[in-house]
């Protein structure tokens, strides 16, 4: 199941007792100040989750599914997830408690 974007103000508002509107407000100005410091060029980080970085691709060939044809894919500008190692770590114990379990 995917945490949705309401999910997310939903839990805001009920952990901080706030209204949903409030949270909401939070939530977009999150998204806000990390769509400047993105498209800026800077790194967006947040401690303890990851680091959020814009990365320039390539250009490269590919190919048409439908055709096959060889077909020139544009270099872009693309948005990089980087996990920190706490994460990583929580995120591999609660997997190995749950294999001892079973």
């Amino acid at each position: 199941m995917a945490l949705t974007k309401q999910d997310l103000i939903d839990q805001v508002a009920l952990k901080n007792d706030l209204s949903k509107r409030a949270a909401k407000d939070v939530i977009d100005q999150l998204y806000s100040i990390m769509a400047a410091e993105l498209t800026a060029g800077e790194d967006f980080v947040l401690s303890g989750i990851g680091r959020l970085s814009v990365v320039q691709r390539a250009a490269r060939k590919g190919r048409n599914p439908q055709t096959g044809e060889t077909m020139k894919i544009a270099a872009r500008k693309v948005v990089r997830f980087t996990t920190h190692a706490a994460l990583k770590t929580a995120v591999n114990a609660k997997k190995r408690a749950s294999k001892k379990k079973a």
